[in-house]
């Protein structure tokens, strides 16, 4: 195991990896933007280094700083966690050429599967089926616009390059379809400096499901569940599940050891997940893999008792995974909701600002994911997560019960949060039956004015 750690990460993200890093016994070294260099957090880890003023490019982006940062600090990896640099290959390669052992994949699997394009040629030559659409990136809206008509309206434009809903268009008519794509591809351009884009057939009604994976050295990958992530909002995941409650158990049984042999032979090593979409015949078609842990990998934490940040160390330190496929177990029913420090009666506007009070329960079966503290204050920089609140229970029904309980005895005061939202979420008959796709938030925000 390491006994040098560096986190090229802030809050939530660092306070989390930071906490299973010291249980092993590695000492952490942490990074803080000049906005953060007095938060919480930062008192739970062995060295703080402060890397460079608020704006994420020039402190949590830096890549030439964090490097420096690693070596000074004589760190012997690095743990990108999620967001930010975790899936860039460019900062992947510097780190193994300055001796630090990055903690994600290899370089090579980071760049194919970033490419959305390679990434869905790469996976249907290895036998999972990705959402039908084009081969390659169309090289100009008029050439996209052929395929689209091969394809078959609707269809769904994707930026290569893309993530988090960026660089995306659904396109249901001909007449619309070169405005969209000269609007998304401006987009990607904007966000990730590729324009280049790609389309599949709109799957109307789909669930996305996503497949979580762990995959060491030597050879053994192991599937860990799948997670239901349909309850979105601009694409933008709001409240996480696991098992999906829309997956049949013969898909479920077909797909989760497909897609361990599809990434072991792709030789795919520690953690990723792949992502899928489940249309309303209950097949799940491949849509990405994403070269990284995910916010929302609490749940199958909780279902299967395993800590995911660990296995990623362990794997990254060149030690075989401690389980088989056969000795993975899943208990129970868990559900993650994410709590924002925003107004979801104000188009979901940032609510930075200082949180005067801040208590959460306790108890069994509850598990809250926080860096912050009473007095402590969100900056308007990044992102306005709170928390990550996860209910486990034997039950999909209990989960939901103990879930909306923590949620209404949580005191959050100093900010404006989505709690209330969450706790009706939990209470509308859409979700608590379990039929629900990726547009039923949406349409039913809309219609509730």
């Amino acid at each position: 195991m390491f006994r040098r750690l560096l986190i090229a990460n802030r809050g939530e993200v660092a306070a989390r990896v930071a906490r299973t890093a010291r249980r092993l016994g590695v000492q952490v070294v942490a990074v803080a933007s000049e906005a953060d260099r007095d938060a919480a957090w930062l008192a739970d880890v062995d060295e703080v280094v402060v890397i460079g003023p608020a704006r994420a490019a020039a402190s949590y982006l830096d890549q030439d700083a964090l490097i420096e940062v690693g070596r000074h600090t004589r760190c012997a990896a690095v743990h990108p966690g999620w967001g930010f640099l975790a899936e860039n290959d460019v900062f992947a390669t510097r780190c193994a050429a300055a001796g630090l052992t990055f903690v994600g994949p290899s370089p090579d699997h980071i760049r194919r599967m970033g490419d959305k394009s390679l990434a869905r040629a790469t996976m249907k030559a290895l036998g999972l089926d990705p959402i039908p659409g084009s081969r390659t990136p169309a090289r100009d809206a008029a050439h996209a616009a052929v395929i689209a008509e091969e394809v078959g309206y609707p269809v769904l434009l994707k930026a290569v390059a893309g993530g988090g809903g960026r660089g995306m268009r659904a396109v249901d008519h001909p007449e619309a379809f070169a405005e969209a794509f000269e609007s998304a591809s401006a987009e990607a351009q904007a966000a990730f400096g590729d324009g280049r884009m790609y389309l599949e057939r709109r799957i109307t009604g789909g669930r996305h499901v996503e497949v979580q994976i762990i995959a060491d050295h030597q050879g053994t990958c192991l599937h860990l569940g799948e997670r239901e992530c349909s309850m979105q909002r601009r694409h933008q995941k709001v409240m996480e599940e696991a098992p999906s409650p829309g997956l049949s158990a013969e898909e479920r049984a077909r797909i989760l050891p497909l897609v361990a042999d599809v990434v072991a032979r792709s030789g795919y090593v520690n953690a990723g997940t792949v992502e899928m979409l489940v249309d309303q015949d209950g097949r799940a078609w491949f849509m990405e893999m994403n070269t990284r842990l995910q916010v929302e990998h609490p749940v199958t934490e909780a279902i299967t008792g395993l800590d995911l940040v660990e296995l990623q160390l362990r794997v990254a330190a060149h030690e075989p995974l401690p389980l088989r496929q056969e000795d993975v177990t899943f208990t129970g029913h868990a559900i993650e909701a994410r709590v924002n420090a925003e107004d979801p009666d104000d188009g979901f506007r940032p609510c930075p600002g200082t949180v005067s009070t801040l208590s959460w329960p306790e108890g069994d079966g509850l598990r809250v994911e926080t860096h912050l503290r009473a007095g402590d204050r969100i900056p308007p920089y990044y992102d306005s997560m709170v928390a990550k609140v996860i209910a486990h229970a034997p039950t999909r029904d209990a989960a939901i019960a103990r879930l909306d309980a923590a949620l209404a005895q949580a005191r959050i005061e100093g900010v404006t949060t989505n709690v209330a939202l969450q706790r009706r979420i939990l209470g509308w008959d859409a979700f608590r039956s379990g039929r629900y796709d990726t547009t039923s938030l949406e349409r039913w925000l809309a219609s509730e004015g």
